[in-house]
């Protein structure tokens, strides 16, 4: 079937040589992570895991931010969280739980860059010579210097492996931020050893639903049966208010969105001795109130110990640099930017806590409410709006109808990366109408978008 999606798959030695490298760069929840014993070296994967994920992710995950450092720690002092870099870094990326019960099921939830990597390999890459990936601590800031460091350091091994050839680099969702941050403090770096740059639903501007609502409540990566055997909401949850990888993709508030958007909650309120009841809105500049609010008791038990964790305006303070750091990056001359974003799936924008026939009482249930929200068009966890607007001077912007993680799958994806790695072969893929390469300016209205997308 690999072979049905790859349009070059010729076996010719020298064609295979005849590549620049490729790094793939994972978003957030993307990499495996371990925790590695300090004293001991013994490694366990904690991340991703489907047989004993939450009580591991508990006992070896949950972390702090530490202020002075500006990384998130680890509760558990006897150990620390590694990324695994076997396999030229792609190990961390592919199957991110690679037990044999998980292969053996195909649980595809947990596939990430695993088809992709296969496409790749198919069209004459090598991995360790033109091929390589980049997994990192994805709980830590995009433009703390452990990650800056190690994008770095594998630019710099694909470059010198592949024999002095720019790398191209393709991206998923966050992992296009940590890009943006890196191209911004490391321009000359990037320019050396960058010729292309894919990135594919990066939330440039912000993914207002889902992570307004996964400092609220939590997430939840795997709906259905399966997640009784995963992460719960509320172990996620009590991770993420620690990361400020999540406060850097609260929604910019100096982006000229066409629609503010916002946090509604509907509230009890007592006037002149009198009850009534009524909805509150927060927009991005007012969305700290209701955080603080709602965050103000939040803790956790953990070895006998409860830990207070409540919003933390340490990680806004760090996180509204990072924002700074995002809006002024300039790509530099002589790389080709391409942007692939999700169209056509239900998107989280406005998210509501409460109901006018079930209000809120205390701010602080909102944290085990669900909300309801209100939809735009998007990838199901970025809206469009927010990933087309790179603010690059781009080759092309292309949305195809596909879901966040459906993207690192989806046949037309690959399609067009091959045509802008330029790595066509004699067999040739049928091609429909509707799969032509389309510049989408960021100014079209929402309508003609949804027509123009594959």
């Amino acid at each position: 079937m690999l072979r049905d999606l790859c349009c070059c798959g010729s076996s010719d030695t020298d064609d295979t040589v005849d590549r620049d490298p490729v790094l793939l760069v994972s978003g957030i929840g993307g990499s495996i992570l371990h925790s590695k014993r300090k004293k001991f070296g013994f490694e366990t994967r904690v991340w991703v895991r489907i047989m004993l994920a939450d009580l591991e992710f508990k006992k070896k995950a949950w972390s702090v931010y530490n202020s002075e450092t500006g990384y998130t720690e680890s509760l558990d002092n006897a150990t620390e969280i590694i990324v695994p870099q076997d396999d030229y870094g792609l190990y961390a990326i592919d199957i991110l739980d690679p037990s044999l019960f998980v292969k053996c099921l195909h649980l595809t939830d947990v596939y990430h860059f695993h088809d992709m990597i296969d496409m790749l390999v198919g069209c004459g890459y090598k991995k360790g010579t033109t091929l390589f990936g980049y997994g990192y601590d994805f709980r830590q800031s995009n433009r703390i210097g452990k990650l800056i460091d190690g994008l770095k350091e594998k630019l710099e091994a694909a470059y010198k492996a592949s024999g002095g050839r720019k790398v191209n680099i393709i991206s998923h969702s966050m992992g296009g931020l940590l890009v943006s941050c890196f191209i911004s403090l490391n321009s000359d770096t990037f320019s050396k050893y960058v010729n292309k740059w894919i990135t594919i639903a990066t939330p440039f501007q912000g993914a207002p639903g889902c992570i307004n609502d996964s400092l609220l409540t939590g997430l939840q990566f795997v709906e259905g049966f399966e997640s009784f055997f995963f992460v719960s909401r509320w172990s996620m949850h009590q991770l993420l208010v620690e990361c400020p990888s999540i406060y850097e993709m609260l929604p910019n508030p100096d982006f000229n969105w066409k629609k503010q958007p916002e946090i509604q909650v509907w509230r009890k309120q007592s006037k002149d001795g009198e009850t009534s009841v009524g909805k509150e809105s927060y927009g991005c500049n007012e969305c700290v109130t209701i955080f603080e609010e709602a965050l103000r008791n939040n803790e956790l038990n953990y070895d006998g110990k409860t830990i207070a964790l409540p919003f933390n305006f340490k990680i806004l303070e760090w996180a509204t640099g990072t924002r700074k750091v995002l809006n002024e990056t300039q790509l530099p001359q002589g790389v080709s930017f391409y942007n692939v974003y999700g169209t056509s799936n239900d998107t989280p924008f406005d998210v509501c806590y409460g109901s006018e026939s079930s209000p809120i009482s205390e701010v602080s249930e909102i944290c085990h409410t669900m909300p309801e929200y209100s939809y735009t068009d998007g990838d199901g966890t970025v809206p469009a709006e927010s990933a087309m607007a790179d603010s690059f001077d781009a080759v092309e912007r292309v949305g195809v109808a596909a879901s966040h993680r459906g993207l690192l799958t989806n046949k037309k994806v690959f399609q067009l990366i091959q045509n802008w790695l330029g790595v066509s072969s004699e067999v040739k893929v049928k091609h429909s109408k509707t799969s032509k390469v389309m510049d989408v300016c960021l100014n079209q209205p929402q309508e003609e978008i949804r027509a123009l997308s594959i």
